[in-house]
């Protein structure tokens, strides 16, 4: 099955693109690009050399990919921008690649980014994620599955966001946000826990309360952060969800929110 190429797109003829592609006018692809089966890229995308797109996304108005780093550190070396499939993609859009030789940008599968996110070089995003009009990540992030960036958010260098976490609207974070927890606010602090992710996640009723008393020894307790993790082996109940948040917790560089 061929696709469908629009005359008026400026594509590479060492590009790669793969079969029940529909490409709109005025499209430009570079040379060092792999795009996968079945994808759409509407009018006025870049997608630059360095991306590695798998099947099924849609890439609308105006965004651009793999776009170079804006760090400082950026000598132009070659690196990639890696694209997982049914991804989202809508206007404005900017994802760049990574800063150095060998290094990769990721963003995983059945992701939703709206109008005028940008993710920056080097951070990594899994599966299931939503990025509000706006969101701003900053480079070498980090974005669990399922985690909700909300609109005009803007997320500082080196920073993460856990598993189904909640960062609500207009939020500027410099600190790790743990996983399953609802945060915002100036400055930003815990706000509770995202119990949707009954739904989203499967998780069971039973493990969202334990998930609560988890954070209630974390963030309302009279202990260094590194205490309450053995507080909470000692008095939650033991699942992969509770193993999840002690991981994080203790794996943290840049230090996690707080309770206001």
């Amino acid at each position: 099955m061929s696709s469908e190429i629009s005359p008026k797109a400026e594509i590479s003829p060492k590009a790669k693109i793969g079969d029940g592609c529909k490409i709109f006018p005025f499209v430009y692809i570079e040379d060092d690009v792999v795009i996968g089966d079945n994808c759409v890229i509407f009018p006025f995308v870049s997608i630059l050399n360095g991306t590695r797109m798998g099947n099924g996304n849609k890439v609308h108005q105006g965004s651009v990919l793999a776009a170079l780093p804006q760090d400082f550190e950026f000598v132009g070396e070659k690196s990639e921008l890696i694209i997982g499939d049914n991804n989202i993609i809508r206007e404005n859009v900017v994802i760049n690649r990574a800063t150095h030789r060998g290094c990769k940008t990721v963003l995983g599968s059945n992701n939703f980014l709206m109008e005028g996110a940008h993710i920056s070089h080097d951070t990594v995003v899994g599966d299931r994620c939503v990025f509000g009009y706006g969101a701003k990540v900053a480079g070498d992030c980090h974005i669990g599955t399922g985690a909700l960036i909300s609109s005009n958010v803007v997320e500082k260098a080196n920073t993460r966001v856990g598993e189904y976490a909640v960062v609500q609207a207009g939020t500027t974070f410099s600190k790790d946000v743990p996983p399953y927890v609802i945060a915002g606010g100036s400055p930003i602090s815990y706000n509770g826990v995202n119990t949707t992710i009954s739904k989203t996640a499967g998780v069971d009723e039973k493990v969202i309360k334990h998930i609560a008393n988890a954070y209630r020894l974390l963030f309302h307790g009279q202990t260094s952060i590194f205490d309450a993790c053995i507080q909470i082996e000692q008095q939650v109940p033991d699942s992969p969800a509770i193993r999840n948040i002690l991981e994080f917790v203790r794996g943290t560089e840049e230090g996690i929110i707080s309770k206001l």
